[in-house]
């Protein structure tokens, strides 16, 4: 059965209710990009049967009841409460890569149950993005993840977070700690699901801070902490990951002064879209 993201926030003047506000039996009008993926590009019929999920919790089994040239309503039917949320909680700091490497490394590591993508800037980083760029850019890869959601089954997308450049990162979560408080700048589709209640651990400290290492003599390859914070009962941990080229060693050691601790994950050197798949998918093994 289909599944599609319901926004509550669009690019309509219009805000759509959310769901678990709605009796089972309403009538839901459907947002311009479900209409046109459901209705248009899959030609999707009148009593046809998908599910919706807004991020909120939750997804909801729907029936198509009326389509006309610009519109589509379906009949709420059943909530089912599945969550399917990683027992981890997750930020990846990636700095940015190129074409399609990016949009892997989003997509992969939403199927891995991502919280929260922190898009960043480096010296040796391939991507700067132009003031003038960054609402395109960000709204497309907030859409790549919200597209694996709808493929994996993850009802709760990950928040992609507009890119800073990993010195303003660093000093912003120094500046943070000290005021107890983060803002989370996100493109419009998820401003409103950025509030929710869930997402509020992004807000506070991660319980524990890695940096994706170069495989350096004399390193170990785990830190001890790993495995103490993955004993609690909803961990959330930060991770570093840099460009092709690595981070500087500039960069390297403001990240250590923030608690960023070294981990190698064996003795290879992984790409940049590689490393956070090879990161969730350990974390999620050594959680369990």
């Amino acid at each position: 059965m289909r599944r599609f993201f319901y926004a509550s926030s669009n690019d309509t003047n219009t805000p759509f209710p959310k769901l678990s506000t709605l009796p089972m039996g309403a009538s839901v009008e459907l947002t311009d990009s479900i209409v046109h993926h459901w209705c248009r590009v899959l030609r999707a019929n009148i009593g046809d049967q998908g599910i919706l999920f807004d991020g909120f919790g939750g997804e909801y089994q729907v029936q198509l009841q009326a389509i006309s040239k610009k519109n589509a309503t379906a009949t709420l039917l059943t909530r089912s409460e599945d969550d399917r949320s990683a027992s981890v909680l997750t930020k990846i700091a990636l700095v940015m890569s190129r074409g399609e490497r990016m949009d892997y490394a989003i997509q992969k590591s939403t199927e891995l149950g991502v919280t929260a993508i922190q898009l960043l800037s480096s010296h040796h980083g391939e991507v700067n993005l132009k003031p003038a760029q960054v609402e395109k850019k960000l709204a497309h890869w907030q859409q790549v993840a919200i597209a694996a959601c709808e493929q994996c089954g993850l009802n709760r997308p990950p928040l992609i977070l507009a890119p800073l450049s990993i010195d303003d990162w660093l000093l912003n979560i120094a500046a943070s700690e000290k005021l107890n408080e983060k803002e989370m700048v996100v493109s419009p589709i998820v401003a409103e699901l950025s509030q929710d209640s869930y997402y509020q651990v992004l807000q506070q400290p991660a319980d524990l801070r890695l940096q994706l290492s170069v495989p350096a003599a004399g390193q170990p390859l785990r830190p001890e902490t790993l495995s103490i914070a993955l004993k609690r009962d909803k961990p959330y941990v930060e991770l570093l990951i840099g460009p092709e080229g690595g981070l500087s060693n500039d960069e390297r050691a403001q990240a250590q002064a923030m608690g960023f601790a070294p981990w190698q994950i064996g003795h290879r050197v992984l790409r940049t879209e590689t490393a956070p798949v090879v990161a969730l998918a350990t974390l999620h093994a050594l959680r369990y």
